[in-house]
């Protein structure tokens, strides 16, 4: 998508919902994965959560891909227009006065940039962010299916996902892509169109393209050289797994949801909630 504007950008003036607390990692961080219901030992006492079935269609785990479109009620309604929020706008650039983003994913971002300038690598420019559907079907109308997703079909309709550049090189050898592909798991984005996932995603290799899932499930996802669709069928699998993280304990869970129901949740403590948008819903508790 938007190849245009990615394969040689070099514009050198140019310009967790619910309690869970997120870890930073860095790079000594071990991570201890386990399946099964080993965690279900090491969780505190639980109470039954009400949910309806919209819930499938809300939260960071969200599908979106050719078979999964985005819901209505999956949609982003919070984006803002960075360039009229300048303080959200920390250690990166903005290709045009258009970008969107919605604060709390702007802020994760620049947190993410912080660590990466601290490396070294400070030349981050976004490129786009989140597009409503007349935005999408104007671009598709535009770059054609070669270069772009019909309306409902693409994650920026969601407002997780956003287009990254380098203002010095083309982003498979800048600095700003190698190490966003390397460390961006521990800040919880996903590379999600990677070289060798085309078989899974449907999508050609974007390195530009990354997208917000959130810790632990990003950590999860690099263990396991895991795309988002391969993630989630491994959840629905396992059912439940805990996966350390350094001194970090989490316990994930997954459910299945037909209709109105009810799951089990900690009775004390916070827990992340979200769907997938095909057919269950994700609990993510932090257990200490």
């Amino acid at each position: 998508m938007k190849k245009w504007v990615f394969c040689f950008v070099i514009l050198v003036s140019l310009l967790f919902g619910y309690g869970v607390r997120e870890t930073k990692l860095n790079a000594d961080n071990e991570i201890q994965l386990n399946e099964g219901k080993q965690a279900q030992e090491a969780s505190s006492s639980m109470s039954e959560l009400h949910i309806d079935a919209d819930q499938i269609y809300k939260g960071d785990l969200l599908l979106v891909n050719k078979d999964h479109p985005v819901h209505p009620e999956s949609e982003e309604t919070g984006a803002v227009n960075l360039s009229e929020h300048l303080e959200l706008v920390n250690g990166f650039r903005l290709l045009d006065n258009e970008i969107e983003l919605s604060p709390s994913l702007a802020r994760k971002f620049a947190d993410m940039v912080k660590a990466a300038k601290n490396d070294g690598v400070s030349h981050f420019i976004v490129n786009s962010g989140y597009r409503n559907h007349e935005e999408q079907n104007q671009l598709y109308a535009e770059k054609g299916a070669d270069y772009a997703l019909p309306a409902g079909y693409s994650e920026h309709n969601l407002g997780l996902s956003l287009d990254i550049g380098s203002t010095q090189a083309e982003m498979s050898q800048a600095l700003e892509g190698k190490w966003l592909k390397k460390n961006a798991w521990r800040y919880g984005f996903i590379l999600r169109y990677p070289e060798d996932k085309t078989a899974v995603t449907g999508i050609e290799f974007e390195p530009w393209h990354f997208r917000y899932v959130g810790l632990p499930h990003s950590a999860v996802m690099e263990k396991k050289n895991f795309a988002l669709e391969e993630y989630l069928d491994y959840l629905k699998d396992k059912k439940q797994i805990t996966i350390t993280i350094d001194d970090e304990i989490y316990e994930i869970s997954y459910y299945p949801i037909t209709g109105d129901t009810t799951i089990p949740v900690p009775a004390k403590g916070g827990y992340e909630l979200s769907g997938n948008n095909k057919d269950g819903v994700i609990v993510t508790t932090q257990i200490k």
